[in-house]
Order: structure tokens, then C-alpha cells, then sequence
């Protein structure tokens, strides 16, 4: 699935009004609004592997704003503690008792930018709410905005001072994908919407919370038949017993590959889920769940599963 490519239209009127808002502020990246909606309809979170300065952040801010959510950013750094991220407990002088601050997981659409600078403490705790959709500071469990979404980043080319993440961490992603350069059409359009367009335009919500969670719940239903679940775990098992793979995918990842070709089938309008939306979102799902053990990348042996296994 090309980050750059013409995406379907929707024949849901709020899914439209979400992508055509999105569009508004970002210019020619339909492909990566389609992977960011598809994570967000799934209730899962969206990881980003691309260099600075592609849009990663107006994506997730513009996101956030379209569903008239609440939007939080943190800048992982080394020296970034786990109760900067969940919040911690304060002393109230007036009151005479600790006062719970909340941490920016409080929100509805999360920003985490370069997670693998954040030590391994640190993105572990983050990790952890996405996971339960909770915090616990000293013995009491607080529950965290819903619906809530993160997206992470991380530069795939510097490496210097980070702390990669785990492969267990890394399944805690539905979806990773990259942005990319824009084309030079795009980037030309870029720079005249500077000279039409007030820098500081505000987008407006299209959508509430509550349609959205309305949405999620709808995407849900859309059927998968038995031979899509076919297709699906023959693809997975594959990459467990594949010569060339060290680690396969865990059934973590089936769960999100069924979960990710609902939504994509949703988002195109349908009430099913065909094989080629299984084979569009694949490799978003599977790649970065692979740990290789030769000389091949984790792309090249997941291109070569959804070349070779027979489709439904």
C-alpha cells in the first residue's frame, strides 16, 4: 500500500468528512490518512517510522482536532521519567493532601515523538496505557480518556542516544507505516497554500467523539468470512516458519490483521472484507512484528508470502 497512492473514497458521510478535513491541512498524503483512520477505527495505536519534518505532528494535531478531541504531545529525551507521561501526585499546601496532576496520556489523541529516545523504563509505562487504556500512580488506577489513540514516531536513519524498541513492544502497534517526501507536484502545492493561506488556520471538528465511537463499533460487525480467516493465519504461520525469520508474527498481529482489514473495508463502504484488503494492509501489519535471521528485511520476506500463498 503506497503512502502516496489515491486512496478509495468512502461511502460513509462521516468517514468522508473526516478524510476531506484532513485534507485540508495536509497536502497529498491520502494514502497515510487512510493507515492513520484505519488504526483509529480498529482502537489501536499507529506507529510512525519516517524523518523529521514530513508532517508527523499536524497529522496527529489535525486528527485530534477533527474529532473534536483533546490532543497531547511529549518529546521523548533520555531524561524523560514515567510519571511525565502518566502524571504524578503533588502536594497541595491549601488542601493539606496530595493533589493527582495528570500526565498528557490524559487526552484523546497522543503524540509520543521519537519514542526510542525515551529510556526503556519510560516507554514501557507509555506502553502500558496503550495497552490497558489506564494509569496507576501510588495505588490508585485512573482510566484514560476514550477514545484513546496514540501515535508514536520514530526516525528510522538516526540512531545515535536511542534505546530501540523491543519486539514485544513493537507489537503493541497495529499499524507502521511512513509518510515519506511528498512529490514535487505536492511540495509546490505546499508552498503556495503558504501565500493563500493563513499559517495559523484553525481546521474545524467534522466528527464527535461519540459518532466515532459509533463508527468503531460499526466497524466491528463488518463479517470475515472463514476463508479470509484462512488467508489471514496462513500468512501469519507463515512467518513463524519461515527459514528466514527468527521471530514470527504473534497472534497479537492476527488479531490486528483481521481488525485492520475490517476497517479498511469499512472505510471503502463495504460490509465485508475482501482478500485484497487484507493484502493492501499486510504489510503494515506484519513487517515490523518480523524479526529476520538472514540477509532479507522483513519487507522483502512479507512481499514474498503475499506473492506465493494462494488467495481466497
Amino acid at each position: 500500500m503506497n503512502a502516496n497512492a489515491s486512496p478509495s473514497p468512502s461511502s460513509v458521510p462521516e468517514l468522508q468528512r473526516l478524510r476531506d478535513n484532513l485534507n485540508l491541512a495536509i497536502v497529498g498524503k491520502d494514502e497515510a490518512i487512510t493507515l492513520v483512520l484505519v488504526a483509529l477505527l480498529c482502537n489501536g495505536h499507529a506507529l510512525l517510522e519516517d524523518v523529521p519534518g514530513v508532517g508527523k505532528t499536524l497529522l496527529a494535531k489535525s486528527l485530534a482536532t477533527s474529532i473534536g478531541g483533546k490532543f497531547q504531545r511529549v518529546q521523548c529525551t533520555p531524561d524523560l521519567l514515567p510519571s511525565d507521561i502518566t502524571g504524578t501526585n503533588i502536594w497541595n499546601p491549601k488542601s493539606g493532601e496530595f493533589q493527582f496532576l495528570p500526565g498528557p496520556v490524559f487526552a484523546n489523541v497522543l503524540l509520543a515523538d521519537e519514542i526510542n529516545r525515551a529510556t526503556p523504563r519510560t516507554q514501557s509505562a507509555l506502553l502500558e496505557v496503550m495497552e490497558e487504556q489506564q494509569v496507576t500512580v501510588d495505588g490508585v488506577t485512573r482510566a484514560v480518556d476514550d477514545p484513546f489513540f496514540t501515535i508514536a514516531t520514530q526516525n528510522p536513519v538516526e540512531y545515535q542516544g536511542t534505546f530501540p524498541l523491543p519486539e514485544a513492544q513493537m507489537d503493541r502497534f497495529a499499524i507502521a507505516f511512513s509518510l515519506g517526501y511528498p512529490t514535487l507536484d505536492e511540495e509546490l502545492q505546499m508552498l503556495q497554500r503558504l501565500q493563500t493561506q493563513p499559517r495559523n488556520r484553525a481546521l474545524s471538528p467534522c466528527l464527535s467523539l461519540e459518532q466515532l465511537q459509533d463508527l468503531r463499533s460499526r466497524c466491528t460487525q463488518v463479517k470475515v468470512e472463514p476463508s479470509i480467516q484462512d488467508y489471514i493465519l496462513s500468512l501469519v504461520r507463515q512467518t513463524r516458519e519461515h527459514p528466514e525469520v527468527a521471530l514470527g508474527v504473534s497472534p497479537r498481529g492476527t488479531v490486528a490483521l483481521q481488525r485492520t482489514s475490517q476497517a479498511l473495508a469499512f472505510l471503502q463502504g463495504r460490509e465485508f472484507v475482501l482478500p485484497d484488503d487484507v493484502k493492501r494492509i499486510a504489510p503494515h501489519v506484519l513487517v515490523h512484528r518480523i524479526v529476520p535471521s538472514g540477509g532479507r528485511s522483513a519487507k522483502d520476506i512479507v512481499r514474498e508470502l503475499l506473492e506465493t500463498i494462494a488467495v481466497p
